[in-house]
């Protein structure tokens, strides 16, 4: 299940009240008290049983946020649930404010780090805070779940489930809309299950069904051909292949359950191995779900490494594997603590880890090879929760399909046509269940759909939900450029033709001049994504390597230096970018040598192998590399990259981008 990642917001400062509250009195009403640092958000704590039953003695304190109808005295409140199972909710308070709008005009926004996550009682593990400590993951598993003890049977989602209504009670509400994003939308489809009287309308953002999540990914891995294809829908891939899906089941069946081997570039110049496994291109198009950039970007890398070129790919998997792992905010106990006692896997819960194992092997051989296509069964075995929870040992027994009916309450489900995470098989399945609800799905958006579409359709049909106008599907609307595949990396600097208005070996020179320009951008806007905002602000200096050799650095000053960095074989790109002057040194094995400079209309202008060169600024390319058309809004993950290169300097290297 995904997580909201850093899609909005920063923490607020934790402080309030603690109220203290048995399973007996939970109808004391909350003590509300001013947060840190304004008054637009008010703090408290509720402490409610560990044991909702009542039958284990203990309390867990509930971290809690407020934000106040401004027009009346609410009689009902808005929760608003974070993914995971493990993300806390807390921090995302003003984003979640934001995104609602004025359906929180006439109800309490109430945003609250589930149990066992963030500031709420979370759970901690010797074992995962040092992980040197053991020797495979395996044991990992196992040291953390017997370090929490058998109190790990209270973290389900059902316990949480009465946390809310525990919450509903103390803030002696009628009702409560429930709006989920990923995890969270299973979390509020059990609580309108269970408390279906109290519940007045769900939104359900990026859905995981109420008996979900499958244990072999069925839905994900069956979704992979749909969202690389809509990638090059529209010609986008022309000139870079024909099928995407067949150039990812080659590099799969080339790899074989092995590894692809090659050197890579890291952001010194240095020269590295890399090893490339299919689990990492399958995480790679997960995380593609928040960065459109980084999936067009997978295209052309896999396009790239069907036809023997791995050096695209190497490179984006060592991007990928540097940045990869949890937000701090992540409570990794917790998933485990969760997913492992909830989910149906194929296995004796009373068996050994290699029992289960074994058995989860022998269900999935038994399904059809397609099922998993262009991946494998292994895939399948090793990239969801079947290797850690195999370990985990179960304090609960298997729990029966719930069939329990819906509310026939005003629902909407959202789901971005793009997500992989929660694809939109699973937004149908529960739209199928929940009477008159509406469903829809958004072009061009990953997962979490109202913090990453490029336009505000599903804005629109959240407010409309409440209103009598009716919800309507999303217009047609062009493709973002920032999810248009770069074009396949030359071999040799022959195959390229000579920017227009030049002629010969300048010319193509220039123009490998144009597209390594477009690749450093690239390669920085894809680390820029990886940063929170304030890391992107502090960061001193950002550096990439350069896919042949040489590598580059962009300053916070909004300097860009470059040291010999290659992207077209014979090609070398040396010297400075600033806003106000350009000193490039052009060099390699090649004979059309010399230098580029700041020309008028913000064209580069120079001397090439003798020849006079215009290179002229390409604003469509420079787009593309940002993806500054709708999508450039503050709230999108790609708008706020773009907002970033922004304010680094980025923008000063665009006018001579190379599509």
């Amino acid at each position: 299940m995904g997580t909201i990642l850093n899609k909005v917001a920063v923490a607020l400062l934790a402080a309030g009240l603690w109220i203290c509250a048995s399973a007996s009195s939970s109808q004391a009403l909350i003590g509300w008290v001013p947060c840190k640092g304004g008054n637009e958000f008010a703090c408290s704590h509720l402490t409610v049983p560990l044991d909702p039953s009542g039958a284990v003695p203990g309390t867990i304190t509930l971290d809690l946020r407020r934000h106040r109808a401004t027009v009346g005295e609410a009689r009902t409140a808005i929760v608003a649930l974070a993914g995971g199972p493990g993300q806390a909710a807390v921090p995302f308070t003003e984003g979640f404010d934001e995104l609602l709008g004025p359906i929180a005009a006439t109800r309490d926004l109430i945003v609250f780090d589930q149990r066992g996550t963030g500031m709420s009682t979370p759970l901690s593990c010797h074992a995962f805070e040092v992980a040197r400590l053991s020797h495979t993951f395996g044991q990992l598993i196992e040291s953390c779940a017997s370090q929490i003890g058998s109190v790990r049977s209270f973290y389900t989602t059902a316990d949480t489930v009465a946390d809310i209504e525990a919450i509903r009670q103390a803030g002696d509400y009628e009702k409560l809309v429930l709006y989920g994003t990923s995890y969270g939308t299973k979390v509020a489809e059990e609580y309108a299950q269970a408390y279906p009287s109290h519940v007045e309308a769900l939104v359900l953002d990026s859905v995981v069904p109420p008996n979900g999540p499958d244990t072999f990914d069925r839905p994900t891995f069956a979704a992979v051909p749909r969202v690389l294809r809509q990638i090059c829908a529209a010609h986008a891939c022309t000139g870079i292949t024909p099928d995407p899906v067949a150039d990812l089941a080659r590099v799969v069946a080339r790899i074989d359950g092995g590894v692809l081997r090659g050197p890579v570039i890291d952001g010194f110049g240095r020269s590295h191995e890399e090893a490339v496994n299919s689990n990492e291109l399958l995480y790679m198009l997960l995380a593609g779900d928040f960065s459109s950039v980084l999936r067009a970007e997978f295209v052309t890398a896999i396009a790239a490494a069907a036809r023997g070129d791995r050096a695209p790919l190497e490179r984006l998997v060592y991007l990928f594997d540097s940045a990869s792992g949890e937000p701090e905010d992540f409570d990794s106990p917790l998933y485990y603590a969760t997913s492992c006692e909830e989910e149906d896997f194929p296995w004796n819960r009373a068996a050994k880890a290699n029992t289960r194992l074994a058995q989860a092997r022998r269900a999935a051989d038994a399904l059809p090879a397609s099922t998993f296509a262009p991946f494998a069964v292994s895939n399948a075995l090793e990239a969801g929760d079947i290797q850690g929870c195999a370990h985990w040992p179960s304090s609960l027994p298997a729990q029966p399909l719930d069939e329990t009916p819906f509310p026939n309450v005003p629902t909407l489900i959202l789901s971005g046509a793009d997500d992989l995470r929660t694809p939109t098989a699973n937004a149908v399945e529960v739209a199928a269940q929940i009477p008159d609800s509406q469903l829809l799905v958004v072009p061009y958006t990953g997962h979490s759909v109202l913090t990453d579409e490029p336009t505000e359709c599903a804005a629109q049909a959240l407010q409309a939900l409440f209103t009598p106008k009716p919800i309507r599907p999303c217009p047609p609307a062009p493709t973002p450029t920032s999810l248009q595949p770069p074009p396949l990396p030359p071999l040799h600097l022959g195959s390229l033709s000579p920017v227009t208005g030049s002629h010969g070996l300048p010319g193509r020179t220039l123009h490998a001049v144009a597209l390594t320009l477009a690749d450093t951008a690239r390669q920085i806007l894809l680390r820029l994504r990886n940063l929170s905002f304030s890391e992107a602000l502090s960061l001193s200096t950002i550096r990439t390597g350069g896919l042949r050799a040489g590598w580059a650095e962009e300053a916070s000053g909004g300097v860009f230096t470059f040291h010999g960095i290659s992207y077209v074989p014979g090609v070398t790109v040396s010297g400075t970018i600033k806003s106000e002057a350009v000193d490039l040194r052009i060099g390699g094995s090649g004979d059309a040598h010399g230098t580029l400079r700041l020309g008028a209309h913000h064209a580069l202008v120079g001397d090439l192998g003798g020849s006079h060169v215009v290179l002229p600024a390409n604003s469509r390319a420079s787009a593309a590399i940002v993806g500054a058309n709708a999508q450039a809004s503050s709230k999108s993950a790609d708008g706020r990259a773009a907002a970033l290169a922004g304010i680094r300097g980025f923008a000063s290297l665009l006018p001579w981008l190379q599509s």
